[in-house]
């Protein structure tokens, strides 16, 4: 039985490179950049103004109060995308909008709030409050400079990434390519939603959450029928999958028991078993092999269990095949508000609740068949063996959302 980080060291030695691809931005998000960006341009590419107000120099209203306004010309009215070709000389001012090109002559922008009119001289504007030079200016290139480094390769995009690319005029990006990964589950007491359940029958749960957590990890997940627990059966789905797709996970069926049928059935298709146990609660039975260039994931049928072991070995695969370089779930630290003991002698992933203030309790039954717990978990928290976590004990959180 392998401890953790053998068995995923084991999985991601043989992740083949990723391959690169050349994708619309806006169907980037959560992609693994294949290339190192720089900025093609200066942002912003041009001093503008960040307020409504009017372009003024600075020495014109050094000594302008509510009292003694002081009255400048109203030489030009610039929208955002227009520009005002003249040069702004003393006691003139430009009407300028947020994002407004800074008039040539001008060093500082007043506020509009700052301002007043008079309906009777509509040429002119009466300036209440002084401006510091380049006071309300944003300036050329102040957010990312052109040529700047601003991402790596094997960088998630995030939204904010995306939004960033976007302002600079990118249009595409090269990321790595998404593995396609079909999703099986094997039992012959399995249904489908929205079936009749027989006597000994249930619901089959993992493809739809196993699916969700394969689509954030950045991969194609295809959904594949349920499979009765048969050898010949269980063979000619598993072929199925590996004639469609990079990577099979199978839920099911991987265990020591006389009906678990996906060990024997992948080594009768040519795959090589790399092991099938893992020294974790929950998730013991898991299995990992190849076939020629494809990859077996055999989760545990139990719910919590095929979870673990996904985010645990299957989710940093799936990374890592499109070129991440941070393989690491997000980690929280928190306080426990209750004791968590694990008096086993296996490591022991507890799911957990860790609210907005940072306090972290259990988050019920810990059965590797209870539902109720994972639904309400948030986080889960790696207890060693034969180890008590005291109430009171900062401990760090694996975040699950």
């Amino acid at each position: 039985m392998l401890e953790l980080e053998e068995a995923l060291a084991r999985i991601l030695a043989v992740i083949p490179p990723p391959v690169p691809e050349r994708i619309p931005l806006c169907d980037a998000h959560r992609r693994i950049l294949g290339e190192n960006i720089h900025a093609p341009i200066d942002l912003p590419a041009f001093d503008n103004s960040s307020v409504d107000g009017y372009a003024v120099r600075a020495a014109d209203v050094a000594t302008a109060t509510a009292a003694a306004p002081v009255r400048l010309k109203i030489v030009g009215r610039v929208a955002a995308g227009d520009t005002f070709n003249g040069e702004l000389v003393s006691g003139a001012s430009v009407r300028l909008f947020t994002g407004s090109p800074l008039s040539r002559g001008a060093d500082a922008i007043v506020m509009q709030e700052d301002t007043r009119l008079e309906p009777s001289r509509p040429d002119e504007v009466l300036v209440l409050e002084p401006v510091k030079p380049w006071e309300n200016v944003r300036f050329r290139g102040e957010d990312v400079k052109r040529d700047a480094a601003l991402m790596n390769s094997g960088e998630a995009l995030t939204v904010g990434a995306i939004a960033l690319l976007a302002g600079l005029g990118m249009t595409h990006a090269t990321v790595g390519r998404q593995p396609t990964v079909g999703l099986m589950a094997t039992g012959s007491e399995l249904k489908e939603a929205g079936e009749s359940l027989g006597p000994g029958q249930i619901y089959e749960s993992n493809r739809a959450a196993i699916g969700a957590l394969v689509e954030a990890s950045g991969a194609a997940p295809r959904m594949f029928p349920i499979v009765t627990d048969d050898l010949a059966v269980t063979r000619a789905a598993l072929e199925r999958g590996f004639s469609e797709c990079d990577a099979v996970i199978t839920c099911g069926g991987v265990s020591v028991g006389e009906m678990d049928f996906v060990k024997s059935a992948f080594e009768q298709l040519g795959g090589s078993l790399s092991f099938w146990r893992v020294a974790i609660k929950p998730g013991k039975p898991f299995v990992f092999g190849q076939l020629r260039s494809k990859l077996l994931f055999g989760l545990p049928g139990n719910p919590i269990s095929a979870l673990v072991t996904y985010l645990l070995m299957v989710r940093p695969a799936l990374l890592r095949w499109q070129g991440a370089s941070d393989l690491s779930m997000p980690i929280q630290r928190g306080v426990l508000v209750e004791p968590l003991n694990n008096p086993g002698a296996r490591r022991h992933f507890v799911r957990v609740r860790i609210d907005s203030a940072g306090e972290v309790r259990s988050a019920g039954v810990q059965a590797s068949h209870i539902l109720s717990s994972i639904s309400a978990a948030n986080g889960l928290i790696d207890v060693p063996p034969k180890t008590l976590f005291a109430a009171g004990e900062t401990v760090s959180v694996l975040r699950l959302d």
